[in-house]
């Protein structure tokens, strides 16, 4: 086994809650079989009065087993597929604290949070969230450049807005004059989307959307980032902007 093979394998077995200490002497105690204390110091390169309470740490979890030859003591790594035991129970372990998490989660006053996000792909995760929340029936409104939008990522936000037009939702944007938006036009009944133009000589660096529970409001020009709200009165404040934006434009 090469060092890049061990390191990659210590890197996994750490990640099921076990320490560094712990992960190299069981994948030591795995490759030499039935050994002692001196000899798991030794090929593990660890301290020897350090192995004896990581030896310990692991008889506890399953992991090493003690076989007695005579007088002499020899530890023997369990087999692996206890390395998944391990990872159920600690799947079961937050299974069951989930609720309490989520309580507390939910308790943090988020109505009047505004959460940012930095970076195109903590965006993208904003807009995946927010046709996941999104009700049949319900109201996605936008105010865009739809040049400058698709620019950031043209095929990720095509996919995007094919994904939502596939969605049972009243979907209506504002869009800045621009050829982009020409096409965007065109695509209505496609995207299952109503589009109305802007003024001429409007000019947009931010993208708008307002959901009956949440807004969204995405910069378009560098550095790319994200904020959000799910504060009722600033949702109806949005809201109420966009509809009279929407009425006085034939």
């Amino acid at each position: 086994m090469t060092n890049m093979d061990k390191s990659k394998l210590i890197k996994i077995i750490s990640g099921l809650g076990l320490s560094e200490n712990e992960a190299k002497t069981y994948l030591t105690a795995l490759s030499l079989g039935p050994t002692t204390i001196l000899q798991l110091s030794r090929a593990a390169s660890i301290k020897r009065t350090t192995v004896y309470s990581v030896v310990e740490s692991l008889k506890q979890k399953g992991l090493i087993i003690i076989e007695q030859r005579g007088w002499k003591q020899l530890f023997v790594a369990e087999n692996p597929e206890k390395l998944q035991s391990i990872l159920d129970s600690r799947k079961e372990q937050l299974s069951q604290g989930l609720p309490d998490l989520l309580s507390l989660y939910n308790m943090q006053g988020k109505e009047t949070a505004i959460k940012y996000y930095e970076g195109l792909e903590a965006v993208k995760t904003v807009y995946e969230n927010l046709i996941k929340d999104v009700r049949v029936n319900e109201d996605y409104l936008v105010l865009s450049d739809s040049s400058k939008w698709l620019e950031l990522d043209r095929k990720y936000f095509l996919d995007f807005t094919k994904r939502r037009s596939k969605l049972n939702i009243k979907t209506r944007i504002l869009l800045q004059e621009s050829e982009a938006t020409l096409e965007y036009i065109k695509r209505q009944k496609e995207f299952n989307v109503e589009v109305k133009i802007l003024p001429k000589g409007v000019k947009l660096s931010t993208n708008l959307v307002i959901m009956p529970r949440r807004v969204a409001v995405q910069q378009l020009i560098p550095p790319v980032m994200a904020m959000t709200t799910e504060n009722p009165s600033m949702i109806q404040m949005y809201k109420e902007m966009f509809e009279i934006m929407w009425k006085s434009i034939k």
